[in-house]
């Protein structure tokens, strides 16, 4: 609510006046048979009881507001957020696992972010593996369904992935495995990736990002957990609606258990911004026999977007308190969290 409002609402309260800095002045003299200078200074004492007034009504509206807003969680390029998973879902506790894109030896790869309530997000970095190269570039997390809730794959922009097993009472992690993804070709930035468990078999689904006029790719194939390998079934092409320009048209991808695939988008004009993002029901992953069937939307409507943040993350969360929660890399600006559908 802006000043012009919360003036709007005091009028009745005290009368015909006009409001500037530091001062109020009134078209009508408190003094009816006396004589007043024009324009008339309020007394000290009554202004800031409006002042008073008026901070208190726009502290009230700030914390109505904030219930609703993006949290931060960390500042700086370093503390982008490009992909999430969730850990653990307490009752009104929220455990994921986050991805940094980071390429630097001394900059963090992996995280836990905590979402307690109202409150802000604790961060917990993680530290990578030492008998394990370091990973360049992380743009995709998920949770391995048929395991426990201690084991994701990351994947980064070249298409390598990483089987990760996470300790979370003592907050380590340990690489089971490293493979790579199917039918890479040269030019692929991989940005998205996700697994369910679909009629009984593994699915795994990843998307090239694609850019600009440039279309995203999204790739789909049956998963073998014991060889830790990828059958690679299909792939289609994706074009998003908005953001527009310089957009990556698939920034992160998830499935929910009977098989709507949802996407982020993404455009970025610099490490400033100003970034746009949208999620969409990007179509369906059904199974016919053991052959995966694609069906892609074909009218993409934007489930929700935003003007100012540059979403890399996102997890299906479920139940009462859950929602469809995105994370940031702003860049610059660092990361944020936020939880379409989540309780205000």
């Amino acid at each position: 609510m802006s000043i012009a409002s919360v003036k709007a609402l005091l009028l009745p309260i005290l009368g015909t006046r006009y409001w500037g800095l530091g001062r109020v002045f009134l078209t009508q003299c408190p003094m009816p048979n006396a004589q007043c200078p024009i324009p008339y200074t309020m007394p000290r004492f009554l202004r800031l009881i409006i002042n008073i007034v008026v901070l208190s009504a726009l502290l009230l509206i700030s914390q109505q507001v904030w219930a609703q807003v993006w949290r931060p969680v960390r500042g700086g390029i370093p503390f982008g957020i490009s992909g999430m998973a969730l850990i653990e879902q307490q009752s009104n506790t929220l455990d994921f696992l986050i991805a940094h894109d980071n390429k630097q030896k001394n900059q963090g790869r992996l995280a836990i972010i905590r979402i307690k309530g109202k409150n802000q997000p604790e961060y917990f970095p993680l530290t990578w593996p030492n008998n394990i190269e370091l990973p360049i570039d992380l743009e995709a997390l998920t949770s391995v369904p048929e395991k426990t809730k201690s084991s994701f794959i990351a994947l980064s922009s070249s298409g390598k992935a990483y089987y990760i097993r996470l300790e979370p009472a003592n907050k380590t992690i340990s690489i089971i495995k490293e493979f790579n993804l199917p039918g890479i070709i040269q030019g692929n930035n991989f940005e998205a990736f996700g697994l369910q468990n679909i009629e009984g078999k593994l699915v795994a689904i990843w998307g090239h990002r694609g850019e600009g006029e440039q279309p995203a790719t999204i790739f789909w194939g049956m998963f073998d957990l014991a060889k830790y390998q990828i059958t690679l079934a299909g792939s289609a092409n994706l074009k998003v609606p908005f953001p527009s320009g310089k957009v990556r048209h698939i920034s992160d991808i998830k499935v929910d258990p009977v098989g709507i695939v949802y996407i982020t988008s993404a455009s970025d004009a610099g490490d400033d911004g100003p970034f746009q993002s949208a999620v969409y029901v990007a179509g369906y992953l059904g199974l016919r026999g053991n052959k995966i069937v694609w069906r892609q939307n074909p009218q993409l409507v934007p489930l929700y977007r935003s003007d100012y943040h540059k979403i890399e993350g996102m997890e299906l969360v479920p139940g009462a308190e859950g929602g469809v929660i995105v994370g940031t890399d702003d860049e610059n600006l660092g990361s944020y969290v936020y939880i379409l559908g989540g309780s205000s």
